[in-house]
């Protein structure tokens, strides 16, 4: 009777062992049961991508979003090969029920603006979602894709820490995320003491060219981007979010440069091309500017945007500040370190 019954209490551990569960708190406030070991995960957000590959957890990665090129640009495949030949069971506001079943999900990971309707029927068939918005905010805009914040610095710095940590767990890289975020945070700290004094009215005007003549405004990371590294985003008092502005719009901001997204290596002809645009300072001066992959001023931060591409805007607009200062090296050791690979 004893063997029999530690016999059951063995295989009752043992079964307990293989169907133990988790509960998380994503970033839209909700709780989302997880098995203890997540071995397949569903990404439908391509900052998250990114972050999971930056944490060394691609290799529990089965779908991917359909625009991943778009979003994260072609030549990421350098830096996430597994990409080549990946599912794609649904993109940033879409998610194809049938062909995620069909890849047999631990998880999945969203957007914070996924319509709730599509997150009613994933619970309905029983699978996991995770809502990642990298912002820190009340509930009245969690799910928002153009929100408005009260600090706008606060609301992106820390939820850009809570998402990589959330990322962490969901993922089982908790060790990998946190020192993800200690190199940012020490990144940031010494591109702060660098700019220390800057005054405002030296600031440079910046705009953030993405194609057809979309950009950032106010609600978004790129402004922080931009002030971090001493510049003024140009839009930040006309637009909320992301919006497609008018050459006249353009002409009457008149920035002092303008940046261009490595994703979109159209427009810097796009602009030139531009009768409209033949007395803008910026063309004049040849002052548009390629920023590298890592200088992602996206409407979310990264953690790449965040421990390089600001320090390498501030370089750009004020050298003198960053004088023996190895930047390279920077770039590098990053990459080596949290891409597994070389930048160049």
């Amino acid at each position: 009777m004893n063997k029999i019954l530690k016999f059951t209490l063995v295989f009752a551990l043992f079964a307990s062992s293989l169907f133990a569960e988790r509960t998380i708190t994503d970033q839209l406030g909700r709780e989302v049961k997880l098995p203890d070991e997540v071995k397949r995960i569903v990404v439908l957000q391509h900052q998250s991508l990114n972050a999971l590959n930056e944490i060394n957890a691609m290799d529990k990665v089965v779908g991917v979003l359909q625009s991943w090129e778009k979003q994260l640009g072609k030549a990421y495949l350098r830096l996430a090969p597994s990409l080549k030949d990946m599912p794609t069971p649904g993109d940033l506001k879409t998610i194809n029920y049938e062909a995620v079943l069909k890849l047999k999900p631990d998880v999945v990971i969203v957007t914070n603006y996924i319509a709730k309707d599509q997150l009613a029927k994933m619970d309905e068939l029983k699978i996991p979602v995770v809502g990642v918005s990298f912002q820190k905010t009340d509930s009245s805009v969690k799910d928002k894709l153009n929100p408005t914040f009260k600090d706008d610095e606060v609301a992106y710095t820390e939820g850009f820490y809570e998402g990589i940590e959330l990322l962490g767990k969901v993922a089982n890289r908790e060790k990998e995320a946190d020192e993800l975020i200690k190199y940012v945070k020490k990144s940031q700290s010494e591109l702060k003491a660098k700019m220390t004094g800057l005054k405002s009215a030296k600031r440079v005007k910046i705009y953030m060219a993405n194609s057809d003549l979309h950009t950032y405004g106010s609600g978004k990371y790129t402004g922080i981007f931009f002030e971090r590294a001493g510049g003024e985003n140009v839009a930040k008092k006309d637009i909320v979010g992301a919006k497609q502005i008018s050459a006249e719009q353009l002409l009457a901001w008149d920035p002092d440069m303008i940046f261009v997204q490595e994703r979109f290596p159209q427009v810097p002809a796009e602009l030139k091309d531009n009768a409209a645009l033949k007395n803008l300072k910026a063309i004049k001066d040849d002052k548009i500017f390629m920023m590298p992959e890592y200088a992602k001023a996206w409407g979310y931060p990264t953690a790449e945007a965040m421990a390089l591409g600001e320090e390498w805007l501030a370089i750009k607009l004020y050298p003198q500040l960053f004088n023996g200062v190895d930047f390279d090296k920077k770039v590098e050791d990053f990459y080596h370190k949290f891409y597994r690979t070389s930048y160049k």
